[in-house]
């Protein structure tokens, strides 16, 4: 261990010199991977007990994810890097891989993959993220470089990019996460506090059909989700709870039995997402009998209705969420 925090303090040590790059936009720094490592350790805080591991996602349709490659590429020096079968990997510090400003190439197409950083606190069950977690995540994510080509969908993020403090920091820094599952709910819990997020934060914010070659969502869109990390009235222990598409309960009997009749009892929704699965979400918004004031992203408070729908149309849930 010792061994290796020295040669990454020798490597860190060595002067930075910009040059043109033609890198394939796949391919990942590894100075700057090494610097995302590097920031985990600086803010553990966030999550003491926690690992930190990179990862592999599909980003578009029919990425083969099985049998990946990895390795760090010199100018003179090539390593190999193990990668777990959840495709998921750690980096070692090599100077001499750091001087030539090596690059960390994998065996498939520029941007048919996305990359993350992965913080896990031992203990969270399965189900579960902590936010400390998360924030720590997105940290490591922005200092290492793994924001892949978001540019048309936050754009405003050009001139932070050079900042993880302030894209995690910020309502509007739309920092996107990951579940295994497709989502229908999550719900923040810090001891007796509970919250369920708006569907604005579900589903990459619902971008229109002509941004999404460029988020990383692209096929992943129904797993993807924004969490809170910026509203430090939520603590780093706060527990993000999933409820899946596809987990129980069922709608409700009150519910309307499929779209047909919901489009008979509501109307048209105010918003509606058809996912790659065939399945479909659909929102109603309400505007509360009092005013309230805009919630602390800046947002109206709106109350939520919220119906998922089958292939065949059925209604499969159902949920609400007050303002």
């Amino acid at each position: 261990m010792w061994k290796t925090a020295l040669l990454l303090a020798a490597a860190l040590s060595v002067p930075t010199v910009e040059v043109p790059s033609t890198r394939s936009p796949v391919d990942k720094s590894y100075r700057k991977m090494l610097q995302g490592v590097e920031l985990f350790r600086r803010e553990h805080a966030l999550a003491p007990q926690a690992t930190l591991r990179f990862r592999l996602l599909p980003r578009q349709p029919g990425t083969d994810m099985r049998g990946i490659k990895l390795k760090v590429v010199g100018d003179t020096t090539a390593k190999p890097v193990a990668i777990a079968a959840d495709n998921s990997f750690t980096l070692d510090a090599d100077a001499q891989l750091w001087r030539e400003d090596a690059a960390v190439l994998a065996n498939r197409k520029t941007l048919s993959m996305t990359w993350r950083a992965e913080v896990r606190s031992p203990g969270v069950p399965e189900g579960r993220r902590r936010l400390g977690d998360l924030r720590l995540e997105c940290l490591v994510g922005m200092e290492a470089g793994l924001v892949s080509n978001n540019a048309h969908l936050f754009a405003w993020l050009d001139e932070y990019l050079r900042s993880p403090d302030k894209v995690c920091s910020d309502p509007q820094g739309n920092y996107m996460f990951f579940t295994e599952r497709p989502l229908f709910s999550i719900t923040l819990e810090a001891g007796e506090r509970r919250a369920t997020l708006p569907f604005h934060d579900l589903y990459a914010g619902n971008p229109p059909a002509s941004e999404m070659p460029y988020c990383d969502c692209q096929v992943l869109l129904d797993r993807s989700y924004f969490a809170p990390i910026w509203d430090r009235s939520w603590p780093d222990d706060t527990l993000l709870s999933f409820e899946y598409m596809d987990d129980p309960p069922p709608a409700s009997p009150a519910a309307p039995r499929d779209r047909k009749a919901a489009l008979a009892a509501f109307g048209p929704p105010q918003l509606s997402r058809r996912f790659d699965s065939g399945r479909e979400v659909w929102l109603y918004q309400s505007t509360p009998p009092v005013p309230l004031e805009p919630g602390p992203d800046g947002r109206p408070r709106m109350g939520e209705h919220v119906l998922l729908f089958g292939p065949d149309g059925t209604t499969l849930k159902t949920r609400q969420r007050s303002p």
